[in-house]
């Protein structure tokens, strides 16, 4: 069984001068569950959990579960490049009530394939029953997971998915054709959605969502229904406002657009800083024009 279809939002963390803004916190997640969001992805890669401290990350993992309280299913982000860290958190968030884990490939490290696989395997191996969705992101991590190394541990009862954002349509299509019958393959990358989907990915874990989930809603709805048309309306649609929600290294532009829309998300920690004036200028008008903000 899925642990979700459609579009999940990889959420924001909203921070202040004292830490995450939790007050600010329940209205960002308010606004996901009031506009249809699928599933809410907490610490990933988009709420910067690599500049939060480990009590800040099981704060916001207990906070989002507990805030969320079962109406739609709630993702923790545990990756790290030390195996032995991932399985502490993993756990944690297990026990915290998590639907399901995101994992992404041991960055820095560069393991090999057959480390990233007994990486998965001890993590899996280590939880009682919460499932886990592998995160691939080579060009964050500097490592490539492959689908024949997915295909090999596929069958773990504590794997569900993989969330998929190597930016190969080519390395998908393998993918799915190998384990699309077992683990769902979610695209990682909102301008990838639509031929991810028509190749046979349940949905996206989506940046955009932070600001349209209705429509992402809608979108990954279309494409799981076989409505290729509105699918591929929506995708030429929104495919300006996800170009420009990556002019720089994300999160930096969504937060600065929920900001603009008018949410308190505060700012950056560093190494992350404030996007140019020139970015802030054309995200304004890309935003202007999609109505989202006057």
């Amino acid at each position: 069984m899925s642990i979700f279809t459609g579009s999940g939002v990889a959420i924001i963390t909203p921070f202040n001068e004292k830490g995450i803004n939790y007050d600010e916190f329940k209205k960002i997640i308010d606004f996901q569950l009031e506009n249809n969001t699928d599933a809410i992805l907490v610490c990933g890669t988009t709420g910067e959990p690599p500049t939060m401290s480990e009590d800040e990350k099981k704060e916001a993992i207990s906070f989002a579960i507990n805030y969320v309280n079962g109406r739609v299913p709630v993702i923790a982000g545990v990756g790290s490049n030390d195996t032995a860290h991932v399985i502490s958190l993993a756990k944690f968030a297990e026990d915290a009530g998590a639907d399901a884990l995101l994992v992404v490939t041991p960055y820095y490290n560069k393991a090999s394939q057959e480390g990233m696989k007994r990486h998965f395997l001890a993590v899996a191996d280590a939880l009682d029953h919460t499932p886990i969705i592998i995160y691939n992101v080579p060009g964050r991590t500097g490592c490539n997971i492959l689908p024949k190394t997915i295909a090999a541990i596929a069958d773990h009862k504590n794997i569900c998915g993989v969330k998929e954002s190597s930016g190969s349509l080519v390395q998908n299509t393998e993918l799915i054709g190998l384990v699309g019958d077992k683990l769902d393959i979610y695209s990682g990358d909102d301008n990838l959605t639509f031929p991810l989907m028509a190749i046979g990915a349940k949905g996206v874990i989506s940046v955009a969502a932070n600001v349209i989930p209705r429509e992402m809603h809608e979108f990954a709805t279309a494409c799981l229904e076989g409505d290729m048309k509105k699918g591929r309306e929506m995708h030429h649609k929104y495919f300006e406002l996800f170009q420009a929600l990556f002019m720089d290294v994300n999160p930096i532009p969504v937060k600065t657009a929920v900001n603009m829309m008018g949410f308190n998300a505060g700012n950056f920690r560093l190494p992350l800083c404030r996007m140019s004036e020139e970015m802030e200028a054309k995200l304004h008008d890309v935003l202007t024009r999609y109505g989202l903000i006057k």
